[in-house]
């Protein structure tokens, strides 16, 4: 209903066929699936939110449901694509455009990866019942069309198949038939840690000066 006042609003204005909308949301919800409530585990359920895009200038796509991964990291470097500009290199995500445009890109990714702190700083329940210490309280995901790997700072992994298994209910990890899936999806995870690792500070040193290139200082 709110929306659809906007909406309005955006066409008495005239702005509506020059505006982009995206409709998406920061996280998923359990609800009771698997018996859980909330946001902070690594089913389906918490990461798979939706995302609707409708673009200036997009009608020969309009309509159009693409089967393919994308994460929220998509999103600003889509705004700024759509809006002439040009992603900084920093940006990890990738424009949607051509998805909008009707194309398909042939390098899209294939598998998507997300990250959980499940950390409770104030009572230390996860701590506490896990018997894990605060900065151990962490799990990175990858999941591709057929598996989901999970692995955890100082627990046993998990994975799931996803074509015998959709709704995430029996960990392979110990099937021997599933040992090539578990050693493809940590090696996808390990490839990913590397490249996407914070370097703000590579060939930065702390000096009496205050912060210096250490590359300049080098004899």
């Amino acid at each position: 209903h709110h929306l659809g006042r906007l909406f309005d609003l955006l066409r008495q204005r005239g702005q509506y066929d020059n505006t982009l909308i995206v409709f998406t949301t920061d996280h998923g919800e359990m609800l009771w699936d698997h018996w859980l409530l909330g946001k902070e585990y690594f089913f389906d359920q918490s990461f798979h939110i939706p995302l609707i895009v409708r673009a200036p200038e997009a009608d020969g796509a309009r309509g159009r449901v693409v089967d393919a991964f994308s994460e929220s990291i998509d999103l600003m470097p889509t705004m700024i694509d759509l809006a002439g500009g040009t992603a900084p290199l920093q940006c990890d995500g990738r424009s949607l455009g051509p998805w909008l445009a009707g194309r398909s890109p042939k390098d899209w990714r294939e598998e998507v990866f997300f990250e959980l702190d499940f950390r409770d700083v104030p009572g230390g329940a996860p701590e506490k019942e896990l018997g894990l210490k605060l900065d151990q309280c962490s799990m990175a995901i990858v999941r591709d069309k057929t598996h989901k790997y999970v692995h955890f700072a100082a627990l046993p992994a998990l994975l799931f198949d996803l074509k015998s298994d959709p709704q995430e209910c029996r960990n392979a990890i110990a099937d021997p038939d599933q040992l090539p899936h578990a050693l493809r999806m940590a090696q996808k995870l390990a490839s990913w840690t590397l490249t996407k690792s914070d370097r703000t500070m590579t060939g930065i040193k702390l000096t009496k000066e205050g912060l210096k290139e250490a590359a300049r200082d080098r004899r």
